[in-house]
Order: C-alpha cells, then sequence, then structure tokens
C-alpha cells in the first residue's frame, strides 16, 4: 500500500500517538466535562497530526510552515488543558508528567521541521 509522505514523519506518527492517548484519558473524565474539556482536549489533540498532515502537502515552504506553526498552537492548547485537568483533579500529577514528556519531544520535532521550512530565518 503507498504510504503518504506524512505517514513517514516520526512527527505525525507521535502526535497520532499522543491523540491515542488522549482519548483515552478523557474516557475516565466526568460525563459532565463531555462537551467541555473532554471534546476541547480531543480537538486539539487531532488538530495536531491533520495540521501536519496537511502542511506536508503544501507546495510552498511558507505553507507548510504555516500548517506547522498551527500544529504547534494546537500542541500548546492541549497542554493548557492537561494542566487545567489536573488543577480540576481530573488528571493525575503523574498523567501529566507523562504526556508532558509526550509534548515536549513533538514541540522539539515541530519546531525543527518548521524552521526547516524557513530556511536560514530564526522563528
Amino acid at each position: 500500500m503507498y504510504q503518504y509522505g506524512f505517514e513517514k514523519l516520526k512527527v505525525w506518527q507521535d502526535s497520532r500517538k499522543l491523540a491515542i492517548s488522549v482519548y483515552k484519558i478523557t474516557a475516565a473524565f466526568p460525563d459532565s466535562e463531555r462537551f467541555g474539556l473532554v471534546n476541547q482536549m480531543r480537538r486539539a489533540s487531532i488538530s495536531i497530526s491533520s495540521n501536519i498532515a496537511e502542511g506536508s502537502s503544501r507546495t510552498s515552504s511558507k505553507d507548510q510552515s504555516h500548517f506547522y506553526q498551527l500544529a504547534y498552537s494546537s500542541l500548546m492548547e492541549l497542554l493548557n488543558q492537561c494542566i487545567i485537568s489536573t488543577d480540576l483533579e481530573f488528571l493525575s500529577d503523574t498523567a501529566l508528567e507523562e504526556i508532558r514528556i509526550e509534548i515536549e519531544e513533538i514541540s522539539r520535532m515541530l519546531n525543527s521541521l518548521r524552521r526547516s521550512k524557513l530556511g536560514s530565518k530564526k522563528p
């Protein structure tokens, strides 16, 4: 089966795993958060890998960089939501630490990918 370019990117593979983790973690959240944090966290997590995939399909480096920046923004949105979930005691400190490790690694890869598309320009 043909494999598209984005499927070969480690950052996409890791962001996909992160989305799966978020779905599993949020399944244990209170039902009252089904349309609140659960929905927001799931949407943000899906947005990360989706923007990486969309960016990789763009022909100009500027467009690619833009979508990688959107993916990074969704990643930071997700981190914020995880922190708030911990404050509300929906997410344990241990779970937050584990997800932060994933987020930090994806963040580094996204920044590197974005910089590579910008050439020698600093972000």
